[in-house]
């Protein structure tokens, strides 16, 4: 009995039209992240006015979409906005500028995924909201994780060659990372 061989499935990032696409939806979800970071306003997020992260995070409170997350946004998040705020902020804006360049950008897609759903869990079930958007949102961060989005018309496609030759243990890990 004759076993058949199947060829391995070619690399679907092996055009360079399939890289660039997926470097243009890198820089996409990088712009979006820019973007949204512009209603997160310190000092108060929002407080003082009801509007901006502190209206979008209440959303959670209002309507739940898991009791658990609710309870800690109403118990620790929303009494100390203006801490979690700042962390909110940086870590927006880290996803912004580091997918924008495509640095560590496996890292970031993660950190992508976990900012994804805490939104999904503030405001999945709010009225007027399009649930797709979260899910579009995860896919993406998904897609750029799964290619190493980075690695084409980024900073991890030039810097990774140098880093795989290295023995220092953060280069190891930027290898890991990107």
């Amino acid at each position: 009995m004759t076993v058949a061989t199947q060829a391995p499935p070619a690399d679907p990032l092996a055009s360079s039209l399939s890289r660039a696409l997926m470097a243009i939806v890198r820089i996409g979800v990088a712009l979006m992240w820019i973007q949204n970071v512009a209603w997160k306003r310190p000092p108060d997020f929002g407080r003082t006015n009801d509007d901006g992260l502190f209206f979008w995070a209440s959303q959670a409170v209002e309507y739940p979409v898991f009791t658990p997350y609710s309870a800690f946004v109403e118990s620790l998040f929303l009494p100390n906005i203006e801490f979690f705020g700042w962390i909110i902020l940086l870590v927006e804006g880290g996803l912004g500028a580091f997918l924008l360049v495509g640095l560590a950008t496996r890292f970031w897609a993660v950190v992508g995924l976990a900012q994804t759903l805490a939104i999904a869990l503030s405001v999945l079930n709010a009225p007027h909201e399009w649930h797709w958007s979260y899910y579009l949102m995860f896919f993406a961060h998904l897609a750029i994780f799964a290619t190493a989005a980075g690695r084409w018309f980024g900073l991890d496609g030039v810097l990774r060659p140098g880093w795989m030759r290295s023995s220092n243990p953060l280069a190891k890990a930027m290898v890991r990372l990107s």
